[in-house]
């Protein structure tokens, strides 16, 4: 009979499982991967943008649904309530630089799979053939077993 565990017990073995390590690894250089491919394109390709565009910041592109209101000495009292689709185009470039970059990571991987797959392939020896089934004799027909039948029930009487 197999020992019951705690909650406790379950939750250490949960846990330290190999595929629930690898995916916390996996989050955490995600996040860290995501990080860096947002300054790669907020710092380095939306400002080569901008300067084709004419020197225009995407950050500032948005519409504004209501002026921010002011108080009399100047200072913000309400903020602008504004749709910052700049800021929504830039996150979708940044996107697209990440499903690239991820894309061509899979690819690459894919083929050094299959490279080596293909190695192995090459050095296992060739399985042996299966020997040819020996011919089947011809099935009687239906005439030739009749007659058998007849010749069986004559022997019989």
């Amino acid at each position: 009979m197999a020992e019951k565990k705690g909650f406790i017990g379950e939750f250490r073995e949960f846990v330290t499982k190999g595929n629930v390590l690898d995916l916390a690894v996996g989050v955490i250089i995600g996040g860290a991967f995501g990080t860096i491919t947002k300054s790669l394109t907020d710092d380095i390709i939306m400002p080569i943008v901008s300067l084709f565009l004419g020197g225009i910041d995407f950050n500032e592109w948005k519409i504004v649904l209501k002026e921010a209101v002011l108080n009399a000495d100047g200072t913000e009292a309400a903020a602008a309530v504004t749709v910052n689709y700049g800021t929504f185009i830039s996150t979708i470039i940044n996107f697209l630089i990440l499903a690239l970059v991820i894309f061509c990571m899979v690819k690459a991987v894919n083929n050094a799979r299959a490279r080596a797959e293909a190695a192995k392939a090459a050095a296992e020896p060739a399985p042996e053939p299966k020997p040819e089934p020996e011919p089947e004799e011809p099935k009687p027909t239906a005439e030739e077993l009749l007659t058998d039948i007849l010749a069986e029930l004559k022997k019989g009487k």
